[in-house]
């Protein structure tokens, strides 16, 4: 008989938040419960439970969980692109894998449906935390430290409502599937542009 390996407190919340996030990605939101996370990392309901204290808890945990991972990403990729050595491209890409392909756009949905709007708040937060960590890097470009933030809140929206009806959408319109990904490198490379002049 196989025994369990001991974990931290920490180590089990990080095993539990990358089976949700691993579940997230492969079957939606909705499969997202202490019970079937538990049953991914041969866990107990009740240890989980103790961690995050409800299915709500755990969405919201996984919620600032994948802000951060993906903000931290995105952080490296506008500074490399500010200083010319990546692409505008991939900070738009990243930031729509994470809400498509991450999940974080049907987790949100979900969250908002199920009547769990405060789950978003880490989101939020995490998104606020990065645009006030780069926008004084900004300001020292442009001289205008709100850009960064009104970027940041059309690059979100976009990718977030992209990754809801975009595909179906731009079908809809006989647009490519990638054309609200090249609306958005668009933007920021006019004002990458701006910002140089």
């Amino acid at each position: 008989m196989a025994t369990r390996k001991r974990l931290s407190p920490e180590e089990s919340r990080l095993a539990a938040l990358e089976a949700a996030r691993i579940l997230l990605i492969e079957t939606g939101p909705q499969s997202v419960t202490l019970k079937a996370v538990a049953g991914r990392i041969g866990r107990t309901h009740a240890n989980l439970l103790h961690h995050f204290g409800s299915a709500a808890g755990l969405q919201k945990e996984l919620a600032g969980h994948l802000a951060k991972a993906v903000c931290s990403t995105i952080a490296d990729a506008v500074r490399a692109s500010r200083a010319g050595l990546g692409h505008p491209r991939e900070v738009v890409d990243l930031a729509f894998d994470a809400f498509d392909k991450e999940g974080a756009g049907a987790l949100a949905s979900w969250m908002i449906l199920t009547g769990n709007e405060d789950a978003l708040t880490p989101i939020v937060e995490t998104i606020h935390v990065l645009v006030d960590e780069i926008a004084p890097e900004e300001a020292a470009h442009s001289g205008n430290a709100t850009q960064v933030h009104e970027e940041t809140l059309a690059l979100v929206l976009m990718a977030m409502g992209d990754a809801l009806i975009g595909s179906a959408l731009a079908r809809s319109l006989g647009l490519p599937e990638t054309a609200a990904r090249d609306r958005a490198e668009r933007m920021l490379v006019r004002s990458l542009e701006t910002t140089t002049l």
